[in-house]
């Protein structure tokens, strides 16, 4: 199995810290696997985050409702829990 080292969410300080609040999962109390990734490099976690919220932004096409469902469903076709 794959390990990628990441700092654990409790020991976050300085610019990690301040994402914090933005990333945790509150009903879980953690940071999703996808995000802790990120934690050695917080830039890229502040990319990641704003492309989500880019790709999930409703448009004139696709209201925030529809894309949300969209991403329930891939995530259930590929088993992720998120």
């Amino acid at each position: 199995m794959a390990r990628i080292e990441v700092i654990p969410d409790e020991s976050w300080d300085d610019e990690l810290g301040e994402l914090h609040a933005q990333v945790v999962d509150r009903r879980h109390g953690r940071v999703d696997h996808v995000l802790a990734v990120h934690s050695l490099n917080p830039a890229s976690m502040k990319a990641h985050m704003g492309l989500y919220r880019s790709a999930m932004a409703g448009t004139d096409t696709l209201r925030k409702v529809e894309r949300e469902l969209i991403a329930l469903v891939v995530s259930l076709e590929n088993g992720c829990h998120y």
